[in-house]
């Protein structure tokens, strides 16, 4: 009795068979065989011989079942596995590849990492979901439109406080812009924008979300409505205004998909760098992100339809300083005197009670810093200026205050 084998087959090797079938038993010819298989006569004769020694598993290719002749050794893989559960357990296949060429000279495949690393358990196939919208296409030019918002994540994974991301993207060209802070403010959002536009200028236009940050909250004011507002302006989008820069409020997270999907980039790719780094703390990790940015675009960055870039330069750093800082308006008392936030604030020598300040010619509003920026003409007030040391309270950062006087 003979014993039953089982032979594995492709579908192009079972078509195969059943043609030399009927080539053994000469119902059809080597000929009209060759024109079926897309062969030669020369091929088919060879095809034949070894069908009829060896039936169907003589049309099985000899290399099926044994080692490839450009498989690694086993010291080699052993190596290559060390490495990677000592220093970089918990990495992708890709960027694992990547950290072993750039860190350890260790010279290995993508795809042959990826399966070494699934054998062994070491990594988890994982199942990407599938689209359910049709992406939008890019801009055509740099600065047409910046993809703005912030990411909370553990980015020092414990080692350190728990950090903000705020990241900006170009739609046309992908380069990355962030710098990380305590929290998602309007002073981060503010002091973020400001770095963004020393190194690449003002965009055309901001997209970001709902964010009370970007979207004020509170409802228009009479004297808004007045003027034909049709909503209230946070501080950003105040400042934003004033720099001339455009902005959009996205309805949801998948509109301004292309920061999202940078922020599952960073979360993964660049929270491993900083652990490799051992970056423990605020100021470290913006010391090690200035200097992680440039290296992340030139893989990742895009080149744009148009070459116009459409970022405008700034000639005047005091207006962009000025624009972006917290305003209030508060009226000024005779004897000198305001409040801001619960505070009183009073001149060292405070105006006599009697004597009224001069009428100047043109009304206006002048703001004064801590930064001793200079004023900003508004018509609507005729006010005081005052500096940091005016007061016997000091000014916070980035606050200037608009006092209206009698």
């Amino acid at each position: 009795m003979t014993q039953e084998r089982t032979i594995e087959m492709s579908r192009k090797e079972i078509k195969r068979a059943g043609i030399m079938e009927l080539v053994k038993r000469k119902e059809i010819t080597q000929k009209k065989a060759g024109q079926l298989l897309d062969l030669s006569v020369r091929q088919i004769r060879r095809i034949l011989e070894r069908y009829r020694e060896k039936g169907a598993a003589g049309l099985i290719h000899g290399s099926r079942g044994k080692p490839s002749n450009r498989r690694h050794s086993e010291k080699f893989r052993k190596k290559v596995l060390m490495r990677y559960r000592k220093r970089y357990a918990g990495f992708g296949p890709t960027l694992a590849c990547e950290k072993l060429l750039e860190e350890e000279k260790i010279a290995i495949g993508v795809e042959t990492l990826r399966r070494l690393l699934l054998e062994e358990g070491d990594w988890i196939l994982k199942r990407k979901r599938k689209t359910h919208r049709k992406w939008r296409e890019r801009k055509e030019h740099a600065g047409e439109l910046i993809q703005m918002d912030g990411s909370h994540h553990d980015w020092l994974e414990g080692r350190g406080p728990r950090m903000v991301l705020m990241a900006y993207i170009d739609d046309a060209t992908g380069q990355a812009f962030g710098r990380f802070y305590e929290y998602e403010g309007t002073i981060p959002a503010m002091d973020s924008f400001r770095e963004y536009v020393r190194q690449n200028g003002l965009p055309r236009c901001i997209y970001f979300d709902k964010h009370s940050t970007y979207k004020s909250q509170g409802k228009t004011t009479l004297e808004e409505e007045l003027l034909g507002k049709e909503e209230s302006l946070s501080q950003f989008g105040r400042a934003l205004n004033e720099l001339g820069v455009d902005f959009i409020h996205a309805h949801s997270p998948q509109a301004k998909g292309r920061i999202e999907r940078l922020f599952g980039t960073f979360q993964d790719r660049l929270v491993k760098e900083m652990r490799l780094a051992n970056v423990s703390s605020l100021l470290e990790a913006n010391c090690f992100i200035k200097g992680y940015l440039p290296k992340f675009n030139k893989k990742f960055q895009v080149l744009p339809k148009s070459n116009n870039n459409l970022h405008r330069k700034v000639y005047s750093k005091t207006e962009v300083d000025k624009a972006l800082s917290i305003r209030t308006e508060r009226s000024l008392h005779t004897d000198g005197t305001f409040v801001y936030k619960t505070q009183w604030y009073q001149k060292e020598i405070p105006i006599h009670p009697i004597q009224k300040p001069k009428r100047i010619q043109k009304p206006k509003t002048t703001l004064k810093s801590n930064k001793g920026h200079p004023p900003s003409r508004n018509n609507s007030f005729r006010t005081f200026e005052f500096s940091k040391r005016d007061f016997q309270h000091s000014l916070q950062e980035n606050e200037y205050v608009a006092l209206t006087g009698s």
